[in-house]
């Protein structure tokens, strides 16, 4: 399929996914967030593929924002709208994949970008990052789960003061707070997203996506995260990936795991 958006490279086992609307600092526009949906499903259904980087094109930024010419003049009923449709079929689309994904933040991840960032499991950040949410100097709040994922990283207290006083963080910072696992050099950014995702690969998908579901579990309030480890836990035995993992435990060997 082709994108106007979005750019694909495979790699191997990886995926590198790309918004590419440098001249408008990668903004998320409605196509952007239709087209990542679409782009994220269809890895996501690809046997071949293990892990996914998410980055924006440039070095200025990961996704400045939402495209704010977009929804200036929305109602009530249509901000509703625009901030379910955007969590449905992006934001906790990502954050519930099946396979890993990796927000490789390349410059500003600003409102919706921040909220994109946050929705991937886990973020490495080039040093010339800034984050933030800067929603309240526009009269709205964050619409894409920020006002929930950033809370859950950073804790509550954090969340509240970056929110309210609309400001942005340093890569440093961000990494200070937990908000990013790791800084590095623009340069060095892309080599050590696909460092981390090679060896994410070298394990059992099965077993990953069974840690991304219980992991996700406990973040939600009507779900228990314990009872869901249980049972993720249990599912485990019943996989190919369980029995040629512990096969070549016992034999010495490095594992090939048939990813079923």
């Amino acid at each position: 399929m082709s994108y106007k958006n979005i750019l694909i490279d495979r790699e191997g086992s990886l995926a590198t996914l790309t918004i590419n609307r440098p001249n408008k600092l990668n903004a998320l526009n409605k196509a952007t967030i239709s087209e990542l949906h679409q782009a994220f499903d269809d890895l996501d259904k690809d046997h071949d593929v293990a892990v996914i980087i998410l980055i924006g094109s440039g070095d200025k930024a990961f996704v400045a924002g939402a495209d704010i010419s977009e929804f200036a003049d929305f109602s009530v009923k249509e901000g509703k709208q625009l901030a379910q449709d955007g969590q449905d079929l992006l934001f906790n689309f990502i954050e519930n994949l099946s396979k890993p994904v990796i927000a490789a933040v390349n410059g500003f991840a600003l409102g919706g970008g921040l909220e994109l960032a946050m929705a991937c499991h886990f973020r490495v950040a080039s040093d010339n990052a800034k984050m933030g949410l800067p929603e309240v100097s526009l009269g709205v709040i964050p619409g894409y789960g920020g006002t929930q994922r950033l809370p859950q990283l950073v804790g509550k207290g954090r969340a509240m003061e970056l929110i309210m006083t609309a400001g942005m963080i340093s890569s440093e910072r961000a990494l200070e707070y937990g908000l990013v696992n790791h800084v590095v050099a623009q340069e060095e950014l892309l080599p050590l997203c696909k460092k981390i995702a090679g060896r994410i690969s070298n394990n059992s998908p099965v077993a990953i996506s069974y840690a991304i579901k219980a992991i996700n579990a406990g973040f939600k309030n009507d779900k228990n995260g314990y009872a869901q480890e249980i049972k993720a836990f249990g599912n485990c035995f019943g996989t190919a990936d369980f029995k040629e993992g512990t096969t070549a435990f016992l034999e010495k060997r490095k594992a090939d795991f048939p990813g079923a």
